[in-house]
């Protein structure tokens, strides 16, 4: 990224800034600028430094790294949580996953599993959305519950075609023995099944959802309606099966064929924005539910072998510590973030700012012209002004990494970034005492500086016990 505009650099952009915030605040305001088409990728499973444009070597992304070069980059943009389930919930809901169901929260749900996003206690973006005009699309993932009442055309979705939780949710899981209860994972249109997907079928199915986009996109084109489609692949999610034809691309194994697929289904769908004639008015956010795999998962390798098997080397070897699961380092939760507007969103800007997940559905709803709901705690900004150039004022210096369930593991505070002590879970370590880094010098987490910075330790903890506080209250958590 460092070809790019610096944040710092964004005074030559005033004079096209001020044009953004004048479109964006008519869009606020009903004006004559037309609402933004909106398409948000979130990807699954995949690594800040996964793409080529964030520092891979070893797995090209020539299509987000373009995408990147004419729009902005995030460096410091966080995942809500280190897990698919909380994550996705409160990037639809504005509000962390320990919040959301009132106050009961949401964990990583298997198949059957009564718990789910209610939408009788939750108001998601989508619905937001539609009440707004805009036509709204699922395609892919969905994960946060797979009983009826919970599926996506229950929360504001006009369509959905997807499966309801990850793809290696099936009947593989516990050595192929099936104690684990799981059946052929399901492909939803809508409210109904339509197919069951075994392992070959799995493997065919992220070309399908690729088609699918892209037909959304041609019939929006026809209606002249606004749109939100939410794009959320599974081949970077364990079992990383790709179509036929399109194995041993990269030079990072099943894993990084999986991203390269992903890259070049990115790039099909740009095409299809472009040939449309939707691109100028429509925003496309890429950014992932949380980090990558970064530990051997045996039970995941006897079910599909190479196709889940960690390359632990390679994964050390990552600029950030540890991946998915890991709530207490920033490879949990500290994502890739790229989005593009043209003529909108200034091109080759880099921005350093904190900046969270919760954020864009604030963002979206305001640039649609809609309000966000008043009578619940929302814990996302708007983030217009650094996405416009209009303004490097942070919308926070502080981010909190919880578990979904209420317990906090670490928190940041501008460049200093602390271990929270407490018990682990199975997949994280118990943390026996605070242990502190500066991520400015040292994003990976190695040095421990709590004994050098006692009063830093103290003012974070001090942060921590704040926060706990207001949760268990239900009031807005400190940002600064």
């Amino acid at each position: 990224m460092s070809n790019k505009i610096n944040r710092l650099g964004l005074i030559k952009l005033s004079l096209a800034g001020l044009c953004f915030a004048v479109g964006a605040s008519a869009l606020a305001k009903g004006g004559n600028v037309p609402s933004p088409n909106i398409i948000h990728i979130i990807a699954d499973d995949v690594g800040y430094d996964d793409l080529s444009c964030y520092g891979a070597k070893d797995i090209k992304t020539p299509n987000l790294d373009r995408l990147g070069a004419r729009g902005i980059t995030f460096t410091d943009f966080y995942a809500p949580h280190p897990t698919c389930t909380p994550s996705r919930a409160a990037i639809l809901t504005g509000r962390y996953a320990s919040r959301v169901n009132d106050g009961a929260g949401l964990s990583i749900l298997w198949p059957g599993t009564q718990d789910g996003l209610d939408p009788d206690q939750e108001i998601c973006l989508a619905k937001i959305l539609k009440q707004q005009g805009y036509t709204t699309s699922l395609v892919g993932k969905w994960h946060l519950g797979d009983l009826d009442k919970y599926l996506p055309l229950q929360h504001g979705f006009d369509e959905y075609f997807g499966i309801p939780h990850p793809n290696d949710h099936g009947p593989e899981r516990d050595g192929n023995t099936g104690s684990k209860g799981c059946l052929v994972i399901p492909l939803y249109r809508g409210n109904e099944v339509v197919e069951r997907l075994d392992n070959n079928a799995l493997s065919e199915v992220p070309g399908r959802f690729v088609r699918e986009v892209c037909g959304f996109i041609r019939r929006q084109a026809e209606s002249g309606k606004p749109f939100y489609l939410q794009y959320s692949n599974i081949e970077t999610h364990t079992p990383w099966f790709v179509p036929k034809g399109f194995e041993g691309q990269s030079e990072a194994g099943p894993y990084g064929d999986a991203v390269e697929y992903m890259d070049r289904s990115i790039g099909i769908i740009l095409g299809q924005l472009r040939t449309s004639g939707l691109e100028k008015n429509t925003l496309v956010v890429f950014t992932s539910d949380n980090g990558p795999l970064a530990h051997a998962y045996p039970e995941l390798e006897d079910c599909y072998g190479k196709y889940a098997q960690v390359d632990v080397p390679r994964a050390n070897a990552r600029l950030l510590q540890d991946g998915k699961y890991q709530a207490r380092y920033e490879g949990g939760c500290r994502v890739a973030c790229i989005m593009n507007w043209p003529d909108r969103i200034p091109a080759g800007v880099v921005d350093h700012n904190i900046v969270d997940g919760t954020d864009l559905f604030t963002t979206f709803i305001e640039l649609a012209g809609a309000k966000v709901p008043e009578d619940r705690v929302i814990d996302g900004q708007n983030i217009w002004h650094l996405m416009s150039g209009t303004s490097a004022e942070p919308v926070r210096d502080v981010f909190f990494s919880w578990v979904p369930k209420r317990n906090l593991m670490g928190v940041r505070k501008g460049k200093w970034k602390l271990l929270v002590p407490g018990k682990g879970n199975w997949a994280i370590e118990p943390q026996r005492k605070p242990a502190l880094f500066d991520l400015e010098k040292d994003p990976g987490e190695k040095t421990d500086l709590s004994a050098e910075r006692p009063e830093v330790v103290q003012e974070l903890l001090d942060l921590v016990r704040q926060a706990r506080k207001d949760l268990e209250k239900n009031r807005p958590f400190t940002r600064f």
